[in-house]
Formats: C-alpha cells, sequence, structure tokens
C-alpha cells in the first residue's frame, strides 16, 4: 500500500529524529563535526528519508482502477451489440450502422490483443518526445510484452488543431498512460488527472525534468504531488542538463566540456514492467470494456435521436389537444394534467416509443403521479402565473374566459411530455420498466425540464402559439399582432 504523507512537520520530524540516531551511533568513528557537517547530515539524513518514503512501490494495487474480467467485457460487448441491433430495427438504413458494426466486431477481436497501447500526455514542453525516445531505445527491447507509444498533442493550451477532450479522447483508447508534468499540478493537471480516474483510466503521473530543481525543491514537489494524487507517482529526468566537467593537466592547464548524463527513468522502467508483466491482459481488458461502453453510448445516442424526432410530434400533438380541452370546459391545469385520458394515452405513446410499456392502468398511474410532483414542485402554480403575465399586456386574450387554462394545460402536458422522454432516455434499451419508475429521478428531470422550458423568449412564442389555436383569427390579430 502507498504511504500517504499528510503531515509534512510529522515526517520532518521523524526524518531528522531518524538523522540524530545515525549520527549517535557514529559518534565513535567521527573525529570532528563542525557546525555545517552537523547540519549537512542532518539534511542528508532528512532529505533521504523523505526521497525514500515518496519513492514509488511497484505495486499494482497503486493503479486505483477497477480491472475486469473477460467475462465482464463480453457481456459489455454484448450490449452495445444489442443497443445497435435495436438501432437497426427501428431505422434499418442509418448511415451509423456499418460503422457501428464495424467497431462491435474489432472489439470482439480486442479481447485476445496481445500488442499493448501506452499513450504519453502532458502540458507543452513536458519532456513527451523525448520520453518516448528514451523508452523505445532502453526499456522496450528489455521486455516480453509487445508495446507500441503514441505522443498526444499538447494539453492546456488555447491555440492548435485539437481540443483537451479530443485529446482525452484519445488517450482513452490507450491500455496505459503516462502523464508527464514538470512541477507542482495545476488546477487543470488536478482535474484532467480526476477525469481520467472517473473513467477508468490507468494512469501513472511522471514528475519529469526533476534535475531542473534543488534536492529540497524536489522532495517538497515529489510531496505535494503524492498527497495530492494520492496515487501512482515516478520521478524522471528523460533528458538530464548537461554536467560542466573540469580537467586539470599536469601542466597547469584545465580543459572544460559538457558530459550528458544518462537517462534517470530506472523508477518508471521497472514500475512499468512490474505492472505489464502482472497485468498485461487485464489491461487489454479494461481498454476493450471502457471501449464497448463508449461505443454502446454512441449507439444509444443515435437511437434516442430518433425516438425523440418520433415523440416531438406527438408530444405536440397532445398538448394542443389538453390545450382545446381546457379551453372548452376550463378546470384547474392540474386536474387536466393528472386526471385526463388525453395524458394518459401520451404516456402510452411515448412508452411504445421508447420501448417502455404500460398499460392504460399504469398510464393513468404514471400521468397521476407527474401531476402530483408538478403539485409538489410548484409548477403548475408558476406555469400559470408566467402565463397570465405574458397574456396580461393583451386585454382581448387575457378577458377571454378559458385562454389562462388552456395555454396553462398545453404547457405542462408538454413539460410531462419532454421530461418523460429525457427520462426514459436515461433507461437501459429495450427494458420492460413502465410499471417502475424511479420517482426521484422523475422529480429532478421534471424540475430540469421545466426550467429549461421557462426562457421568456421561448414562453412568449409558446403563447403566442397557444393564443393563434384556442381564439378565432381576428382576435388574434389584434391581441398579437
Amino acid at each position: 500500500m502507498v504511504v500517504k504523507l499528510q503531515r509534512p512537520i510529522l515526517v520532518g520530524g521523524l526524518g531528522l529524529s531518524f538523522s540524530l540516531w545515525m549520527l549517535d551511533s557514529w559518534q565513535d568513528s567521527i573525529v570532528q563535526v563542525g557546525e555545517f557537517g552537523l547540519l549537512s547530515a542532518l539534511a542528508v539524513g532528512g532529505g533521504l528519508w523523505l526521497l525514500q518514503q515518496n519513492r514509488p512501490k511497484a505495486s499494482v494495487e497503486q493503479l486505483d482502477i477497477m480491472l475486469v474480467e473477460r467475462a465482464d467485457v463480453e457481456n459489455a460487448i454484448a450490449k452495445a451489440e444489442a443497443v445497435i441491433n435495436q438501432l437497426a430495427q427501428e431505422s434499418e438504413q442509418h448511415p451509423a450502422l456499418g460503422n457501428l458494426r464495424t467497431q462491435v466486431n474489432q472489439l470482439l477481436l480486442d479481447l485476445d490483443r496481445q500488442e499493448l497501447k501506452l499513450a504519453v500526455t502532458g502540458g507543452k514542453s513536458v519532456g513527451k518526445t523525448t520520453l518516448i525516445e528514451v523508452l523505445k531505445s532502453s526499456w522496450q527491447s528489455e521486455i516480453k510484452q509487445k508495446v507500441s507509444f503514441q505522443e498526444t498533442a499538447p494539453l492546456f493550451i488555447q491555440a492548435g488543431n485539437k481540443s483537451d477532450t479530443d485529446v482525452l479522447a484519445e488517450v482513452k483508447t490507450s491500455d496505459f498512460l503516462l502523464f508527464l508534468t514538470n512541477g507542482d499540478l495545476t488546477d487543470s493537471e488536478f482535474q484532467t488527472l480526476q477525469q481520467l480516474k472517473a473513467a477508468n483510466q490507468p494512469v501513472l503521473l511522471v514528475f519529469n525534468k526533476q534535475d531542473q530543481y534543488l534536492p529540497d525543491e524536489r522532495a517538497s514537489i515529489l510531496l505535494s504531488l503524492k498527497q495530492r494524487t494520492q496515487g501512482n507517482l515516478v520521478a524522471t529526468a528523460a533528458s538530464p542538463i548537461p554536467i560542466k566537467v573540469r580537467k586539470h593537466e599536469a601542466d597547469g592547464a584545465v580543459q572544460e566540456w559538457l558530459e550528458q548524463p544518462a537517462a534517470d527513468i530506472q523508477s518508471l522502467t521497472q514500475q512499468l514492467g512490474e505492472i505489464l508483466a502482472q497485468q498485461a491482459q487485464k489491461l487489454v481488458w479494461t481498454t476493450t470494456i471502457r471501449t464497448a461502453n463508449l461505443l454502446k453510448a454512441e449507439a444509444k445516442t443515435w437511437l434516442n435521436d430518433i425516438r425523440r424526432d418520433r415523440a416531438t410530434p406527438a408530444i405536440e400533438q397532445y398538448q394542443w389537444i389538453a390545450a382545446a380541452a381546457a379551453f372548452a370546459n376550463p378546470v384547474p391545469a392540474l386536474d387536466v394534467l393528472a386526471t385526463a385520458a388525453i395524458n394518459a394515452q401520451m404516456v402510452m405513446d411515448l412508452g411504445n416509443i421508447y420501448q417502455q410499456k404500460f398499460s392504460l392502468e399504469q398510464a393513468q398511474t404514471v400521468a397521476g403521479t407527474m401531476g402530483s410532483l408538478m403539485l409538489k414542485l410548484g409548477l403548475v402554480e408558476l406555469s400559470t402565473k408566467a402565463v397570465s403575465t405574458v397574456l396580461k399586456s393583451n386585454a382581448v386574450t387575457f378577458v377571454a374566459g378559458g385562454v389562462v387554462q388552456g395555454v396553462s394545460a398545453a404547457y405542462l402536458t408538454r413539460v410531462a411530455g419532454l421530461s418523460l422522454v429525457e427520462y426514459f432516455q436515461q433507461q437501459e434499451i429495450a427494458l420492460d420498466s413502465g410499471n417502475n419508475l424511479n420517482l426521484e429521478k422523475l422529480r429532478q428531470t421534471l424540475q430540469n425540464v421545466f426550467q429549461q422550458n421557462q426562457q421568456m423568449a421561448f414562453l412568449q412564442g409558446f403563447v403566442k402559439q397557444g393564443v393563434k389555436r384556442l381564439l378565432p383569427e381576428v382576435a388574434v390579430e389584434k391581441a398579437v399582432g
């Protein structure tokens, strides 16, 4: 397990104590220790202790992801294929079908893929290219696994053809990701690491160019990185700063030149080697299941677009039927929404579109449940006030008996229909769960849809459209001009 160093004072104290114990044990062999020598010994002892604690322990537990089994991947692929088949059933000539099916076939092949995909990402000038070159030349030949390398475009820069979202979408197809930083994490870097963790992407944070810092600065950065990420971390110097070498000749002449130190990536290669040796196949499966879930989501988006195109005219039809009924026989808007057969029939029709089968009794229950939720959330009162406010400036329409009730009924029916669409789109494809509503999720959906349809410009247009349907043409011309 990783030791989390969350108390710097305690850590420093332990390091100094360890240093003093070392000095005490060496007192017989030390002849003279001046002030500078003592402080140096303390600094070295404490610094070594800190660096030792911050050194990454090569353990798969540090990956902090959920590794999967083959059966999990096969199940995910089957679910993705089921959504694609449903799309084909509802839209035989859909242009995305060919590509989706090709991707499914590739997922089945990827189950037994032997080559590991290693991606390297990070901001600008953190050493991505150099690190890949060093890994290819000094590490790739030492391991048994076949590894391909991918360098992403730089993150966190405003200019460029690829956004951070595009780059992150690319790395999610890799089996393992090296995330490079050349200092303490910025907020952008930290947020990106959190996104990758949430996507179950295996990531190793690499503090590169560590040689550009003094030892105490380096230890401080390592400690901060460890505390903030609570995960996998190594420090490297893929291209160390050249060292000036001075040679004194016997004749007193002095020669100077720069030598390039060897790359310091031993901690990285050791940890990578152990992780890949232990979990290569499961890393591939984890990538495959992540890709399968993304494919399923893509297919579901296409399917939901088709279903929404079919649902929208149905909602509009029922909202104006409800408006006409309320205008002809004005009753409180809630009664129209909760009890009218109009709304129950709308629930059944939308359920059929989204493969959520309802009986008439279940549809009436759903309509009544949504009416109760609207009342408790205050949506009925708010909608009536909003419609009345828009109509008040027009005397002809405002005095017309059932206009407020009619337009309000249409508006609430619309909100109910759109809420059901949003709710159904969140459900698994082709599940018969009509009689098992999640009331909390439905409540949240109602609130969100109501807020989205509360903009004044939309309300004015909706009221104008409603008035045109409910009042004679002459009255409309005088009212809304």
